[in-house]
């Protein structure tokens, strides 16, 4: 076996370190192309009207449970404070995995029996449902949920 020289400890060292900022750059734009980041537009005018709508949520005791099942699909239940189904319009569901936005979608859902139904199919894992409803009075209902999917 020949000596070690400085020149090959040189080329491996670089080399090493090479593949290691090639790596994390390629993670890098894989995560920045994926997800925006972008929660809302501006987050201080967001600020001003949180606990106002928020108040008026809670005011409404309304309870959210999705669920899934595959071949099914998706359903959401609204309860009020009594238990009892309730009647909401313009329902808007946003379903996607929470960490990349290419799987977004906004799947159509009928009511039947008080209950909101979609036939969307999820793939196994992690998923976040972004629900926006309105009362009959016009208050407004958003709540984000998460839901796993057993494979």
């Amino acid at each position: 076996m020949g000596e070690i020289t400085g020149r090959q400890v040189f080329a491996v060292t670089s080399g090493a370190f090479a593949v290691i900022i090639a790596v994390n750059v390629v993670m890098a734009w894989q995560a920045v192309s994926t997800f925006s980041g972008v929660e809302v537009g501006n987050s201080y005018v967001a600020s001003q009207e949180f606990e106002e709508k928020r108040d008026a949520q809670d005011a409404l005791g309304w309870t959210l449970q999705p669920a899934y099942v595959a071949g099914q699909g998706l359903t959401l239940t609204f309860t009020d404070k009594a238990g009892l189904p309730v009647q909401l319009s313009n329902l808007s569901v946003l379903v996607g995995r929470p960490t990349n936005d290419n799987f977004d979608q906004r799947p159509d859902f009928q009511r039947e029996a008080g209950v909101y139904r979609s036939a969307v199919t999820l793939e196994p894992g992690k998923w976040m449902l972004r629900v926006e409803a309105e009362a009959p009075d016009g208050t407004r209902f958003q709540q984000r949920l998460d839901l796993f999917v057993k494979g």
